[in-house]
């Protein structure tokens, strides 16, 4: 095989991986807009606890359809298309939201957003992956995940600016519209935003081989990821392809419960990644703080604080991903959470209901508050990061596409179980809620253990459908 020689980093591939991370700068955001404003909507739609749930999870259903069709869709018209679809699709959610008259036009709205969140949790790595030089892939593919965080904080952070000017998420704030509308409406700036660079970036260099317009390839991977040996990575390319010409889902099927191993890898990392609960924490942590005793605005300070410490964790694991390696960063992460989440599950055994309302006393509410962001801190230094950077690069070239959208649209449904089972669990007790993810936190640890593999620095034309996946190996 050729072999070409170091690339050199240019500012260019670092600047159209930022612009192609945007897509998950707007899936946080739109993920967690609705922290704030689902008490003041739950109040004004007059929902009961489970139609709260529902209404929380239900884009995550347009988020599973969105991320099953996207590597499709990606294979057909190309990776910058469906970012552009994405940004579209975030535009008119953000307004439709906004302006809902009624619970079941509201969900409408967030299913449209959440087809625009899984298209983009599914483009975005990939693109990532498929510009960047190997040696820096997985700093690059950690944007995703950066973004993400910085999203739900803006949201976060927005919401409580808006909650604040108006005195309270329900109250009325401009155009005699509450707050809880415009915290939803304030997503169309950077959709437009996130439309308007789609527009400009190049295509993927391994799309363009996949369709024979290896002129085009090679000028993005001279101009952009400052590849040496221009016509040796395209062969490379290209026999990594299997002079495939039509990529499908029928590509993914093996004899391993009728999927190949890579790919069964990919959706259990993608369910691990839900079923420790960190969702719970972006979707529900204002109504969680209030119950340890804080009013609306220290709630809200409270998730954004929160908020401040994903972000500064997720920027840890990027400074050390290509360093550490994936599976250390796992095995650790998944240790830290078991631990975090087991003491929130000890310290809520100890809280009492008033008036229907769960409430934790001294000094269970400091340690619920501490396991809360040390849980956050193993999350956004781990499993945060670092699933999406193997998503991205782990699978061959001839199925990563379709294989990530199998995978995405996995994580999402896990999400959509997760969220919409929080109000049950939390009627049961949040002790059970949170001895069920500390559970799952536990049991990744060993997944990783045994069939996760390392691919630190290996180019996505080694990669192959079961070789490295035994062992980690």
């Amino acid at each position: 095989m050729t072999q070409s020689a170091a690339p050199r980093i240019h500012g260019q591939v670092i600047g159209i991986a930022i612009a192609a991370a945007l897509g998950g700068f707007l899936f946080g955001f739109d993920t967690a807009v609705i922290n704030g404003a689902v008490d003041a909507l739950a109040d004004e739609f007059a929902l009961s606890a489970v139609v709260k749930g529902f209404a929380v999870s239900t884009a995550l259903l347009g988020c599973a359809a969105g991320a099953w069709f996207a590597g499709s869709i990606a294979n057909r018209y190309g990776r910058v298309p469906v970012m552009i679809v994405a940004a579209a699709l975030f535009l008119i959610s953000a307004i439709g939201s906004g302006l809902a008259i009624g619970v079941v036009d509201l969900i409408i709205w967030r299913v449209v957003g959440g087809l625009g969140v899984g298209a983009a949790s599914v483009i975005a790595p990939a693109y990532i992956a498929e510009v960047s030089p190997a040696r820096v892939r997985g700093r690059l593919g950690s944007l995703q995940q950066l973004a993400i965080v910085t999203g739900i904080f803006v949201a976060l952070l927005s919401n409580a600016m808006l909650a604040a000017f108006s005195g309270g998420a329900g109250e009325v704030l401009w155009a005699g519209l509450p707050a809880w509308r415009w915290m939803f409406m304030a997503e169309a700036i950077p959709a437009l935003v996130y439309g308007l660079i789609a527009l400009r970036l190049p295509e993927s260099p391994r799309y363009l081989v996949l369709r024979h317009d290896e002129e085009k390839a090679a000028k993005v991977l001279e101009t952009y990821t400052g590849e040496i040996d221009v016509v040796g990575r395209i062969g490379q390319i290209r026999s990594s392809l299997n002079n495939t010409e039509k990529e499908s889902l029928r590509d993914l099927v093996g004899r391993t419960l009728g999927l190949k191993p890579i790919v069964w890898v990919g959706i259990l990392l993608s369910m691990f990644q839900q079923f420790v609960g960190i969702n719970v924490i972006f979707y529900y942590s204002t109504t969680l703080w209030k119950s340890v005793g804080f009013d609306e605005s220290s709630a809200m300070l409270t998730s954004v604080i929160g908020s401040i410490t994903n972000i500064a964790t997720t920027i840890v694991a990027i400074l050390l991903v290509d360093k550490v390696g994936r599976r250390v960063m796992l095995l650790f992460g998944s240790l830290l959470m078991a631990l975090s989440l087991g003491m929130m599950a000890v310290a809520f055994s100890f809280a009492t209901v008033i008036d229907g309302e769960v409430a934790l006393g001294q000094p269970w509410s400091v340690i619920a508050l501490i396991s809360a962001n040390l849980f956050i801190v193993g999350f956004g230094a781990t499993w945060g990061p670092i699933v999406w950077v193997l998503l991205g690069e782990m699978f061959p070239n001839q199925i990563r596409a379709s294989a990530l959208a199998v995978a995405a649209a996995a994580q999402w449904l896990a999400n959509f179980f997760i969220s919409t089972t929080f109000p049950v669990f939390s009627d049961i007790s949040l002790t059970f809620a949170y001895g069920f993810y500390t559970f799952f936190a536990l049991l990744s640890f060993f997944f990783v253990l045994w069939r996760v593999p390392e691919t630190k620095g290996m180019e996505l034309e080694d990669m192959s459908d079961e070789a490295h996946v035994r062992r980690g190996t």
